[in-house]
């Protein structure tokens, strides 16, 4: 009986010295977002579900930082043309994603009630991007890659 007595109360001890402390879990790093969205003048408006879409060249997409802003952002400066001289330019920059991207579309917008020459219509355009989360973004403009810009 004292064998088992001694069995029983030892087992409880070993076990309990086979655990070992886990160490606490390293932080990691949460989903990008926008802390401060910027005021964009070609932002879609609600007018535009009755106009027809169309796409633009884009013959030259560039991206720089404005140090002349505090804290410094990222401005997104567009050259191209739109297939009308009644076309609209819309751009829409989408929040960052998992994969720390920015997604931006430059497209353009028209009435079909107008009529319009088919002659392409140059524009040139920036607007800055915003203040986002810590941490190193890509910028994608109509599925090509723009620039990176790292966020504070």
């Amino acid at each position: 009986m004292n064998r088992v007595s001694v069995l029983l109360l030892a087992l409880p001890l070993a076990a309990c010295a086979a655990l070992r402390p886990v160490p606490p879990p390293t932080a990691t790093a949460g989903a990008p977002f926008v802390l401060r969205q910027e005021e964009n003048p070609y932002a879609p408006l609600l007018e535009d579900v009755n106009l027809k879409e169309d796409r633009v060249v884009l013959t030259s997409v560039s991206l720089s930082e404005r140090y002349d802003l505090t804290p410094i952002r990222a401005e997104l400066h567009l050259l191209g043309s739109m297939p009308s001289v009644c076309s609209q330019l819309r751009v829409k920059v989408r929040p960052p994603n998992a994969q720390y991207q920015i997604i931006v579309e430059v497209y353009s917008v028209s009435d079909l009630k107008l009529n319009c020459d088919k002659v392409f219509q140059q524009f040139k355009a920036s607007l800055l991007l915003g203040q986002y989360s810590p941490g190193q973004y890509t910028v994608w403009v109509n599925d090509i890659p723009a620039g990176t810009l790292a966020s504070y």
